[in-house]
């Protein structure tokens, strides 16, 4: 969330910031934030101006007592006692002002840099790269869907009589291009510099607060009631938890950690075309990044993500661009984002694989994950995360662009983790 002295100091930039990502009550929300936080500090400085006056007439209670002056002392205590009695109803109304100031908080997004662009949503984006390889298909190309049932790849009929609607039963060969997939991230994560990590698929809702997924997402996630857990809609949430009130050492930056997790989202309101086969699912498998960094190298940090998951899809030999997303568009949470597509030859659309944010101390002011510097001050993280890669729609764009009269090549990079080069 944003901090208090972020608000305090560039109130105006805040302001803006909210209206380039279409925050609505922008002006209104901030006016409330410096109200509630005036009112808790104007609490806490008479609270302190009581405890000062407290403890100098408890002082004087033994001295008069000693002087033999009992009725000044009685008094002395009747006016202590009327006095925390007043220090009792401004802690009420301090704690109210905070609770009510935190929970305001976790309600406004985080602001945008400069160079993220105006714009109202999808459309507004900026197309940052073009790359990777042109697609001839043969005649009468198939959507994945169709070739999932063609080579029996993929049974979708089949995970609605287990579940329901967007939980696919990967089988036989399917299956096999699905963890040649994760190992191949994996393995390219790990040669990066990235610590392998197993988080759990669950989390308390501690967690989805520290990284914004509540109460933003809340609708979008799984809720285990019983329990009050939730289903992760990406590693994200419990990777970046690992780090929650925590004081890192500046040597220890940055931390490059990597993950392969099932993730599940509700995708209500999600109909139509678009969602067709692996277009749009409720589960599906997912290798995250996640860095924690300085602020001066976070910028770094983000370019070096960028490359890294550029440089899966030109191994995959898929064609990609690259999209600078505008303030309408962007997550609650991130100051700046780029999102990865693939183009689904089949389909002639482009499909979206991957979103590389940098969350500025947005969410490390939420998880209170921090850093001591040389200096021995404590200061906030920033945070960042991406994709490397979202499965289902590289696995659509991988059956539908190498679909061949013989059957589907499997690309160069993979067939070492497949065990075969082509499925027929």
């Amino acid at each position: 969330m944003l901090t208090i002295k972020q608000i305090t100091d560039n109130t105006e930039a805040v302001i803006r910031g909210l209206e380039k990502k279409h925050f609505k009550d922008a002006k209104a929300s901030i006016e409330q934030v410096l109200l509630l936080n005036d009112k808790r500090r104007n609490a806490q400085s008479l609270l302190d101006q009581n405890l000062a006056e407290v403890n100098a007439t408890s002082k004087s209670i033994g001295r008069l007592m000693k002087e033999g002056k009992k009725e000044e002392a009685e008094a002395a205590k009747k006016q202590v006692s009327e006095i925390k009695e007043k220090s009792k109803a401004l802690q009420a109304e301090m704690d109210q002002a905070m609770e009510e100031l935190q929970t305001l908080l976790y309600t406004i997004p985080n602001i945008p840099y400069e160079e993220v662009p105006e714009g109202a949503g999808a459309a507004d984006n900026v197309v940052e790269k073009m790359g990777g390889m042109e697609t001839e298909l043969p005649k009468n190309a198939l959507p994945h869907w169709e070739l999932a049932k063609k080579y029996d790849l993929i049974d979708f009929d089949l995970g609605v009589k287990i579940t329901g609607a967007g939980f696919p039963v990967y089988k036989g060969q399917g299956a096999r291009l699905q963890r040649a997939l994760i190992n191949f991230f994996l393995d390219e994560a790990r040669a990066a510099g990235y610590t392998e990590i197993m988080p759990p698929t669950v989390v308390n809702a501690a967690s989805g607060y520290g990284t914004g997924q509540l109460p933003d997402k809340e609708g979008q996630m799984y809720h285990c009631e019983v329990d009050d857990l939730y289903l992760i809609p990406t590693a994200e949430v419990p990777v970046t938890n690992i780090y929650r009130d925590v004081i890192l050492d500046e040597k220890q930056l940055p931390i490059k950690n990597c993950a392969y997790t099932q993730c599940f989202r509700r995708e209500a309101g999600s109909y139509g075309k678009d969602v067709r086969g692996l277009n749009r699912l409720h589960e599906f498998s997912k290798v995250e990044l996640v860095r924690i960094d300085k602020p001066e190298h976070s910028k770094q940090s983000h370019q070096e993500m960028l490359d890294h998951v550029e440089g899966l899809l030109q191994k995959l030999e898929l064609p990609y661009r690259i999209l600078r997303l505008c303030g309408g568009d962007m997550s609650f949470t991130a100051a700046i984002c780029f999102d990865f597509e693939v183009y689904s030859e089949a389909q002639q659309r482009w499909l979206e694989v991957s979103s590389v944010s940098n969350f500025d101390t947005y969410q490390a002011n939420r998880l209170k994950c921090r850093y001591r510097d040389e200096n021995k001050k404590i200061q906030l993280c920033h945070t960042l995360n991406g994709s490397a890669l979202a499965l289902p729609r590289i696995v659509a764009a991988l059956l539908e662009n190498n679909q061949t009269p013989e059957g589907i090549r499997i690309p160069k990079a993979l067939v070492p983790y497949t065990g075969f080069d082509m499925i027929k």
